[in-house]
């Protein structure tokens, strides 16, 4: 398999309740490395702007209006199959379905504040990446 990077997202209800460490520990205990990292604010233009491929869905508005309720925390992943890991991980989207163990069934509180973001494919990773790192800011 080969090393790939992701980009990763500790959601506002994670960090409001001071998970960031014992997330970032799971994620480096599965194999994958923090090559870059910032833990910032977005504003409602740059949440807009990154979840745009949902702006025709009805959760959009809520969506923007959580991911701008409180600090994130951006990360680049890397790692041998890095995508797929990072999802294993993190658990499925609704934490009543995902696996025992992972980031979403041990913290997130709802299916909507579920905790983490991850990139689902190469293409969508290469450009989440690029929303937030420039290729200085990155460090493997």
């Amino acid at each position: 398999m080969a090393v790939e990077r992701t980009l990763s997202i500790i959601k506002p209800d994670a960090t409001r309740r001071n998970l960031t460490g014992k997330i970032i520990a799971k994620f480096e205990d599965a194999g994958l490395r923090v090559i870059a990292s910032r833990r910032m604010r977005l504003s409602q233009a740059d949440a807009e702007a990154f979840y745009g491929v949902h702006r025709e869905r009805p959760f959009f508005a809520d969506l923007v209006k959580f991911m701008i309720s409180g600090p994130v925390v951006v990360q680049v992943l890397e790692g041998e199959g890095a995508i797929a890991k990072n999802r294993e991980v993190m658990g499925a989207t609704n934490p009543a379905n995902a696996a025992p163990g992972t980031i979403r069934k041990e913290f997130a509180e709802s299916i909507e504040a579920n905790s983490v973001h991850g990139s689902d494919a190469p293409e969508t990773a290469a450009n989440e990446i690029k929303f937030f790192f420039r290729d200085l800011d990155i460090v493997s």
